[in-house]
């Protein structure tokens, strides 16, 4: 589900005009530089009229595109473009690519083509993204790649199951997740489950595959606290292939867990050594009952940020703020096994319960702090970009300081008014654009 699968639909024209030999290089190229990308082979048609459209994108379905590239060698037909929304129903990438070099006269007037094919859709709200450049051009390359994983995420997400373990944890309904305005906003599916059910599963776990992922915990070689042993962590070894099972038996591409009151009660442990490993193996998976967190989580991974850290925001001056949570960031935000600040085997600060993974995050990385969530009858999403940095004197579970370049406090300020839940995520490199964009995929406000 995190790979486009990429699909070239050329349009062709069935009048003379234009410089055809040019067209046909450009189609040629177009084909190469996709491939170029890495992600896989590209399927490719052509159309010239409504009839072998029609054939065209049903031929891509069946070769199982999920990310349509469209261009225009030369200027096609506007008529096409109502036809690409209503069939294609899914956002699409516009590549225009430029006239040829030193022609004496217009030969393609493929930009052209494409404005007019961005207006149209526009205007019947159908989303896309556009890019401009040339075939076999390393910055084309790159705004390709960026504008096809942001379409293929909004793709992605409206098809999207998101499953709910019981519901969120006691007194925080700001986060409560309506499961008609998810998928009315969204496209995506909230599927709930029994808390009751999963604790269950978690009892009645085959030992031979406890036994299994036992080792797998073991060969991280993770440090511990006195007294945590293997009883410990084949308990976190049930949580997680309970987890995974749930995602595979309900084809789950996101899943929050209430972790407490329960957990820690009934099973006397926590989750969140298990959380740590699922989000470290490219899993969405939320705490706390936070559903539209997870989807936080599956937006990380669909836009090719990598694994995010759900965290609570602690503390804040003019330009750092404080991020926490009680230990389950994924190990790639983290120092080493092993070095100082790298994870280790803990207890929760509050109850002494096991089991919690203590980490800095890395000091000295860039990071987006994103999040979406629902308001006012509708979906919003907001991203900025930080520096992390060392604490003075860091926390018991997950904890950095972050680093912004603008006014913290009005910022919070704006997010508090937005009725923003106090989860943020936290995701490695720059992607405040990306998510700008995608949120215009996605028809959800963007508060910068």
């Amino acid at each position: 589900m995190h790979a486009p699968k990429l699909g070239l639909l050329i349009i062709g024209r069935k009048r003379p005009g234009f410089d055809l030999e040019w067209a046909k290089q450009i189609e040629a190229e177009s084909l190469d530089t996709l491939h170029a990308l890495g992600l896989g082979p590209v399927a490719k048609a052509r159309a010239v009229d409504d009839d072998s459209l029609q054939q065209a994108l049903a031929q891509l379905r069946a070769a199982g595109v999920n990310t349509l590239i469209v261009g225009q060698p030369t200027i096609g037909d506007g008529r096409l473009a109502p036809t690409i929304g209503h069939i294609w129903n899914d956002p699409v990438v516009l590549w225009a690519t430029p006239e040829r070099p030193g022609a004496d006269k217009v030969t393609a007037c493929a930009l052209v083509g494409q404005h007019l094919f961005a207006s149209l859709l526009r205007q019947l709200h159908r989303p896309f993204e556009i890019v401009y450049g040339p075939t076999n051009d390393a910055k084309t390359k790159a705004a390709l790649g960026d504008a096809a994983r942001l379409v293929h995420a909004a793709c992605a997400i409206k098809r999207a199951k998101v499953g709910l373990v019981g519901s969120h944890v006691p007194g925080f309904s700001n986060m409560a997740v309506e499961p008609s305005r998810l998928t009315d906003s969204l496209g995506a599916q909230l599927v709930q489950l029994g808390l009751h059910e999963f604790i269950e599963l978690v009892k009645a776990m085959d030992e031979s595959r406890v036994k299994a992922e036992l080792e797998k915990i073991r060969a991280l070689k993770l440090p511990a606290e006195d007294g945590i042993g293997d009883a410990e962590l084949a308990t976190d070894a049930r949580y997680s292939l309970a987890m995974e099972d749930l995602m595979n038996a309900q084809g789950l591409a996101a899943l929050a867990v209430r972790c407490w009151p329960e957990l820690p009660d009934v099973v006397s442990q926590w989750p969140y050594l298990a959380f740590a490993r699922l989000a470290s193996e490219h899993k969405a998976i939320a705490l706390e009952g936070d559903a539209d967190g997870a989807l936080c989580s599956l937006i990380s991974e669909l836009i090719g940020a990598g694994p995010s850290f759900i965290t609570d925001w602690l503390a804040h001056d003019e330009n750092t703020t404080t991020a926490w949570h009680p230990g389950m960031a994924p190990f790639q935000l983290c120092p080493a096994v092993g070095v100082p600040g790298g994870p280790r085997l803990s207890r929760h600060f509050n109850n002494r319960k096991p089991l919690c993974v203590d980490a800095e995050l890395r000091a000295g990385m860039d990071v987006t702090l994103f999040r979406l969530w629902s308001c006012d009858g509708r979906y919003h999403l907001t991203a900025v970009e930080a520096c992390t940095e060392k604490l003075k004197q860091p926390l018991a579970g997950n904890s950095v300081g972050l680093r912004l370049e603008r006014s913290v406090p009005r910022w919070f300020d704006d997010l508090c008014h937005a009725g923003m839940p106090h989860h943020l995520s936290i995701t490695e490199g720059r992607h405040a654009e990306k998510l700008r964009r995608l949120a215009r995929l996605l028809n959800v406000s963007f508060l910068p």
